[in-house]
């Protein structure tokens, strides 16, 4: 038999890939069960519940557990003023554990604190931000937005159960879901995308659109809410092993300094990004495409957004025009250098005007 040999020239498929490790509990109206077996395996002696508007579904959930103290202080965007706070009470009452029960200001609370005590986190998530399978934290302090990576904030255990969704509004739902999806997009081009993480977010977005047309038509449709569920871990799971691509840049920045809801923020933002970048990754546009059923990734991305009734405006959701000039200054210098499609001032003006006013996303298009 004649040897073999591959050399390195030929070789189209080299690359180093992560997964963090992470424990997931997915089962509808399971969650009160599943965090009491949970803080039980963990050992917990000492927990601190982080909820806010979800504290009537954190008090049903944790209804079998003796909890030391619920925080219920959360605020968008986590500021340094409110985590500061939660870590004095989590040292105060000697914390072991920390459970986080709600949407992704409640996860990056509770990350916040995990970032500096190393305290573990249990994730019960309430929407489809995500946060609770990346490992990324952030915290607002002056109007500005600071994000990070560390392994300490990535929650040991997330318990997914899709009937914490079915309270969810009906246009929070959209906007998160949305904001989900644009962590599958980002992962397509992030500075660290792969074939794996790849795979992950084609999956992920299909799982989201399918879902996300599912509850629009039905807030109650609990197949729905529980797709929709799945494709936000791929999503965040994916984002977690790429890094943060040039959408979740600018839109880490518009929240930060101009205290925009995160949501609506991500999921305005992400056609007109998609539209930018799609020429320059053709490969990652038949992907995202596919997984929205059409054959073009913005016509597709438009078609499920004119069917779920998504936001189309940031002057809608509070940014004033007169903030665009600087947001440009500001965005420029965090905008990743292996974006497919370079990045001028002057194009990042006219996304950000388009994404303001609400405009049609094709233009972007090369």
């Amino acid at each position: 038999m004649n040897a073999v040999t591959v050399t390195s020239e030929k070789s189209t498929m080299v690359f180093e890939h992560e997964t963090p490790a992470q424990r997931v509990l997915f089962g509808a109206g399971r969650a009160a069960q599943n965090l009491t077996a949970e803080v039980g395996r963990l050992g917990a002696t000492a927990v601190m519940v982080i909820a806010a508007t979800e504290s009537e579904l954190a008090q049903k959930i944790c209804a079998g557990l003796d909890i030391a103290v619920l925080f219920d202080a959360v605020a968008p965007h986590v500021p340094v003023d409110i985590a500061e706070r939660a870590r004095e009470v989590a040292a105060e009452h000697r914390i072991d554990l920390l459970v986080s029960i709600g949407g992704g200001s409640t996860t990056g609370l509770a990350k916040a604190v995990a970032l500096t005590t190393g305290i573990p986190i249990v994730a019960v998530p309430t929407t489809y931000a995500g946060s609770e399978a990346t490992n990324v934290w952030g915290v607002t302090e002056a109007a500005r937005k600071t994000t990070g990576v560390d392994a300490r904030v990535l929650p040991t255990t997330v318990i997914y159960d899709a009937t914490c969704m079915l309270t969810l509004p009906g246009d929070l739902a959209v906007a998160s879901g949305l904001n989900a999806l644009a962590h599958g997009v980002d992962a397509m081009w992030a500075p660290r995308a792969d074939p794996i993480n790849r795979a992950l977010a084609a999956e992920s977005i299909g799982a989201l659109a399918r879902g996300m047309r599912a509850i629009s038509a039905d807030s109650t449709d609990l197949a729905g809410h529980e797709q929709s569920l799945y494709g936000a871990y791929l999503s965040a799971v994916s984002f977690a092993s790429a890094g943060s691509g040039m959408h979740h840049k600018i839109c880490h920045v518009l929240g930060g300094a101009y205290n925009l809801p995160h949501a609506q923020t991500h999921a305005i933002v992400l056609p007109h990004v998609l539209s930018f970048n799609a020429a320059s990754a053709p490969e990652s546009a038949r992907r995202i495409a596919a997984a929205l059923d059409s054959d073009d990734a913005v016509c597709g991305l438009e078609s499920l957004r004119r069917d779920v009734h998504a936001p189309t405006a940031l002057r809608e959701i509070g940014l004033d025009e007169a903030n665009l000039a600087e947001a440009v200054e500001l965005i420029m210098p965090v905008i990743p250098p292996s974006n497919p499609r370079p990045v001028t001032a002057q194009a990042l003006s006219t996304l950000l005007r388009n994404a303001w006013s609400g405009a049609d996303a094709e233009y972007m298009r090369m």
